[in-house]
């Protein structure tokens, strides 16, 4: 009988090592939740620094809105973090290997087939992510986004587009990963070179052909018709050498209300895509009267029906829209998108590296009730439990170079002559999405990519802080 906890195997301690500090990252990650929801519980009215950008009706709606999603995360976190303790204490990792296996000698495929195992693996893990995952899905989507106006799905819609996402992933997923497994068995001592540039040139490729080919199976994209914004649109990235080719219009009211901007592509083939929710002379939502063109189905019918239901105006004018895109090109133009690309490249390689230096600890594979070293579980235990601690503080690190960038894109766009139109537009953004324009500082350091509505104007140079 052991002693004391000193006395205990290296693996046992490299089990209770991870499920404590899993628990304290949420106990950490709830008590930073505690501490917002209090806010949005104690702050009923608009505080005079905000009294001239937000009424009070938009003001207690963002309240409630966000109040509700604040205690929807706390449960669903709950359970994902009970759910994933159980796993590891029950063995449910090496008992679906276990099954993967059985499956795989029913082809007549033995150990030695275990790139084949590792796949069916792989697919029984998201298969079954996906189905414990469904009821929170639906409840943030039929109960919460549907409670405060956002939802624009109906539950076939929904469903449909669930299995659609789960089988796209895993044509993706599967031969991703099989390559991978190969190039890390079959590559000697530099195997972790070979496995890094692997996925640097998988991230690339999929960067390049999402908007194209991936976002198209689940989205309608049509050119932005030619008028004066798409004139002004080419003539803005001109003037910044921004080598833009063509001007997209998601269809993103199908699903919600929420609005989005972004561009795509590498070298001289730019794209930029927005949201028809974020026109306001375009979107579906500032319609009333209008018959749909042609729906495909009659589920897009109802869904462009409960669209035109919600009759709310929403989105940015003209001006605005080009200050937002200001906005989104500066970030272009100081040269983000390639500074977080070549930091998520360096980590990339250093946990490759790191990866390769641990895979050969038995110790590490028996904390988790593995006798073998599958290498598909070695890449779970290292980059998912083991690198955890490093993953949180990477993750804090980029939250804050995040938040540097926005007020430097924002500078951007000011510096182009676009500030009294950005500001009116981050207003109008904050209203539709709901978002609550008071957070508190712990909670808003630690998890805040984009500042918080009022810093953002005050650095505009719109709003003075008190």
């Amino acid at each position: 009988m052991l002693d004391s906890v000193s006395d205990l195997p290296l693996d046992r301690h490299i089990f209770y090592a991870v499920l404590g500090f899993s628990w304290a990252v949420y106990l950490w990650e709830a008590y930073l939740s505690y501490r917002q929801r209090r806010i949005y519980r104690t702050t009923r009215h608009v505080p005079h620094e905000l009294s001239k950008i937000m009424d009070s009706e938009t003001f207690e709606k963002s309240r409630l809105y966000q109040l509700d999603k604040s205690n929807f995360s706390f449960w669903s976190g709950l359970y994902s973090e009970t759910e994933g303790t159980l796993i590891l204490l029950l063995g449910g990792i090496p008992f679906l290997w276990d099954v993967a296996g059985s499956l795989t000698a029913r082809l007549g495929l033995g150990p030695e087939y275990e790139i084949s195992q590792s796949l069916v693996f792989l697919t029984l893990a998201t298969l079954f992510s996906a189905v414990t995952g469904l009821p929170w899905s639906l409840y943030s989507t039929f109960v919460i986004e549907e409670k405060h106006g956002f939802n624009q799905q109906t539950l076939g819609f929904f469903l449909k587009d669930a299995v659609k996402k789960f089988v796209v992933t895993q044509c993706i997923l599967l031969p991703v990963t099989s390559l991978l497994l190969y190039i890390i068995k079959m590559g000697g001592d530099y195997f972790f070179i070979y496995a890094w540039l692997f996925t640097l040139a998988v991230s690339l490729v999929l960067v390049t052909i999402y908007a194209d080919y991936i976002a198209p199976l689940f989205d309608k994209f049509t050119p932005l018709p030619e008028g004066e914004l798409k004139t002004q649109i080419e003539a803005m990235a001109k003037s910044i050498s921004f080598p833009l080719t063509k001007v997209y219009v998601v269809e993103g009211s199908k699903r919600s209300s929420h609005s989005n901007a972004y561009f795509y592509g590498f070298f001289k083939n730019k794209r930029i895509v927005l949201f028809d929710t974020l026109l306001e002379d375009y979107s579906p939502l500032n319609k009333s009267g209008d018959p749909p063109a042609e729906p495909a189905d009659a589920e897009e019918t109802s869904s462009e029906s409960r669209v035109k239901a919600k009759n709310k105006k929403q989105g940015c004018n003209n001006p605005e829209i080009l200050a937002v895109l200001g906005h989104e090109l500066g970030h272009w133009k100081l040269g983000h998108t390639v500074k977080n690309i070549i930091i998520s490249q360096m980590n990339s390689f250093l946990c490759f590296s790191l990866f390769a230096v641990l895979i050969g600890r038995s110790e590490l594979f028996l904390a988790f009730g593995f006798s073998s070293q599958p290498t598909l579980i070695g890449l779970m235990i290292i980059f998912q439990f083991i690198f955890s601690p490093y993953n949180e503080l990477l993750s804090f690190c980029l939250t804050v170079l995040s938040r540097r960038f926005e007020f430097q894109a924002d500078a951007f766009a000011r510096g182009l002559g676009k500030a009294s139109e950005l500001h009116s537009a981050l207003i109008k953004l904050n209203k539709d999405n709901l978002g609550f324009p008071v957070a508190d500082w712990l909670f808003s350091m630690w998890h805040y990519s984009h500042p918080p509505l009022l810093e953002r104007l005050v650095a505009l140079g719109h709003v003075k802080q008190d």
